[in-house]
């Protein structure tokens, strides 16, 4: 059976570089972290450091025991916050979100849970899609927030609840949007244009519409991180997209203009849960604000 202090002696020095800073944040003395990192190396027959130089590096097997660990006392520090808050005083709210969803539209949709009269504590976590679904599906979190709906070849249980979805907008700097001679869409043709990644349910039904406009785009750059994506549009580095329903907060933030719109490409959100019929306050809050004061359904 795994020894805890001594995995917690091996985790403080991972995080902090050597035995020393390590001693002085744990408040013990050097010998005794570096002697119970040895017997719990010496018990499972492994080693978890080697010195280069004056320095200590993690293995492999450091590297790993590394991942483990920081999910440990990461959950174990939720734990020890939640006993300290008392029961009633406050719910932890567990969110995922898929790396591919907006992060304005994550704010805008997390932002009703903010007004409860139940005091929340959002944690908030950004990852692929498969492996949220993966702690959904162990109950590390209430929800996952994503683009699509619960994948069919998943053996998970979960449930689907479709927040809204609505059109895309094009966005270019003035001095791009100036040199565009012709009306959008035509105007898109032999532009460059910034593009969501293949991770993303957007790009496919992007590309198809394009075809379906005879206009062949430059593209000069695919993300999987919208925020990203922006942020090179911002930089007048091409034409790039964003769901309509924030197209003014884009153009106010990035200072950018709104060179088109076309609701032929839809872009959906959908809260997953593993509850069918949904009970957790934050939940709640989430899907009635998304219906009906973002998406206006």
């Amino acid at each position: 059976m795994l020894n805890y202090r001594q995995l917690h002696y091996f985790w403080a020095v991972a995080r902090t570089g050597s035995i020393a800073r390590a001693s002085e944040q744990l408040n013990l003395t050097p010998q005794t972290i570096s002697g119970q990192i040895s017997l719990f190396e010496q018990t499972w027959n492994i080693e978890l450091f080697q010195r280069v130089g004056r320095q200590l590096e993690l293995t492999e097997t450091g590297r790993q025991a590394l991942g483990y660990a920081e999910q440990m006392f990461q959950i174990g520090g939720e734990l020890e916050a939640m006993l300290r808050a008392g029961p009633q005083e406050q719910i932890l709210f567990r969110v995922g979100v898929a790396d591919v969803v907006p992060k304005s539209i994550v704010y805008r949709l997390l932002a009703p849970t903010m007004e409860l009269e139940e005091v929340l504590r959002i944690n908030c976590r950004e990852d692929k899609l498969e492996r949220l679904l993966a702690d959904l599906a162990i109950q590390r979190l209430d929800l996952v927030i994503s683009d699509s709906p619960m994948p069919s070849h998943l053996d998970i249980k979960g449930y689907s609840q479709k927040l809204g979805e609505c059109g895309l907008s094009f966005f270019a700097t003035a001095a791009l949007a100036e040199r565009l001679a012709k009306p959008f869409p035509a105007c898109l043709d032999d532009t460059p244009l910034l593009i969501p990644g293949q991770e993303t349910v957007l790009r496919s039904r992007l590309l198809r519409w394009l075809a379906e406009q005879q206009v062949q785009p430059r593209i000069v750059g695919e993300f999987d991180d919208s925020a990203l994506m922006q942020a090179f549009g911002q930089s007048g580095s091409g034409i790039f997209v964003a769901p309509s329903v924030i197209a003014e907060e884009v153009c106010q933030q990035y200072g950018v203009r709104l060179i088109g719109q076309t609701e032929a490409v839809k872009e959906s959100f959908y809260a997953i849960s593993v509850e069918r019929k949904v009970k957790h306050p934050g939940i709640m809050a989430i899907t009635e604000g998304a219906r009906r004061e973002l998406f206006h359904w």
